[in-house]
């Protein structure tokens, strides 16, 4: 029997109350569901990545360290492997060298040593310059490298790999550059056979030559192609250095200069005036400089001409035998073209006797115009 009685106000309410907070939080969850689940995605696909970049990495690594002889060009992909490069501090440098032990110096700088050195955490061979911080301007020679160094790249310039600033054992200042380290040494020892490794060989013709390409295509990027020019100032065989292919690299940045002016760039606007200090090396330094220490391109330039003469006579342009008022530029000036044999260094004659001797008048008449231009 129907009683005609109204259902319960109270059970009617909270139905409605429940519905209404349902409506309110399915939205929300569905959102909170739809980021994590967004976030979960992205961190898988970070994982997935990071694990892809890793394992290439690593499979770099083993082929440095297991492969009999590895491409120049992976060496170089591991050591710019930016965060992945291990960052070195005087420990590291110091045990790699044995406390930078004489064993492993391989060479003396106005601003400091060059070890070599095998660094542990990658198990490679570097070169590590020290600067000796109580040389006059040792320190200001270690920001200019840095500074020149961080924003050039080129397949003809020494590469730098990481650099340390720190303080060492004693808790006196410590900097140094870590770079790629270069097993032929540099163009000097060759020229000279200052060391045994190299003393029962000799840079053929076709040697000297692709040297000097190298060492120009450096200096080409050097002047013109990078964002403000850059004067190395100590272009010498010295600074030179090979790699195992003897391709050559132009290294030893710590007397650089940016052009600041255009003017500068050319001799005509040589100041007498200047207070600039004189920087390079004796034989190598453009006369124009006994007038004006400005960085000059044209001063590189000169030194490049010289460096080319030093090949081909075998003779520094400090030897004994250029005093008074002889020098290297008019003791090749003076013999030729018309006395060739009299220039060339007897050890590229000999090579050169089995040659057509024609063509290798043209060619030596080719460099000498070359080396006129740059003198």
């Amino acid at each position: 029997m129907d009683l005609h009685m109204q259902s319960c106000p109270q059970v009617s309410h909270r139905m409605e109350r429940k519905i209404n907070l349902a409506r309110l939080l399915i939205p929300i969850f569905g959102f909170m569901s739809l980021i994590i689940l967004i976030c979960i995605i992205l961190h898988v696909a970070s994982c997935y990545i990071n694990r892809n970049v890793a394992v290439s990495y690593v499979g770099c690594f083993k082929k440095i360290l297991h492969a009999e002889k590895t491409s120049r060009q992976t060496y170089i992909l591991l050591l710019s492997f930016g965060k992945q490069f291990p960052r070195v501090s005087y420990k590291d440098l110091a045990r790699a060298t044995g406390n930078f032990s004489e064993s492993n110096l391989i060479g003396r700088g106005s601003y400091g040593s060059v070890c070599r050195a095998k660094l542990t955490q990658a198990k490679i061979q570097v070169a590590i310059k020290v600067f000796d911080l109580e040389e006059r301007d040792a320190d200001k020679s270690f920001v200019s490298e840095c500074e020149t160094l961080r924003s050039i790249r080129h397949r003809n310039l020494l590469h730098i790999l990481t650099v340390c600033s720190t303080i060492d054992s004693s808790g006196n200042a410590f900097k140094a550059l870590i770079y790629e380290y270069m097993p032929n040494g540099n163009l000097d020892m060759w020229l000279y056979k200052k060391f045994a490794s190299v003393a029962s060989k000799c840079l053929n013709f076709a040697q000297r030559v692709s040297i000097a390409v190298d060492i120009a295509n450096a200096l080409s990027y050097l002047h013109n192609e990078c964002e403000r020019s850059i004067v190395h100032c100590d272009l010498k065989p010295t600074n030179i250095l090979l790699d195992d292919d003897m391709n050559a690299y132009l290294g030893d940045f710590s007397i650089s200069s940016l052009s600041l002016d255009p003017k500068f760039a050319s001799p005509e606007h040589f100041s007498p005036n200047s207070s600039i200090r004189l920087t390079g090396t004796i034989g190598y330094i453009a006369p124009e400089y006994a007038q004006c220490a400005h960085p000059s391109t044209y001063g590189d330039v000169y030194s490049f001409g010289i460096v080319l003469l030093e090949m081909l006579t075998g003779k520094r342009p400090t030897d004994p035998m250029f005093e008074n008022e002889l020098n290297i530029v008019n003791f090749v000036e003076k013999n030729f073209p018309e006395q060739i044999p009299q220039i060339i260094e007897a050890r590229l004659q000999e090579e050169c006797k089995g040659f057509n001797q024609e063509r290798i008048g043209r060619s030596g008449k080719k460099i000498g115009f070359i080396n006129a231009c740059c003198l």
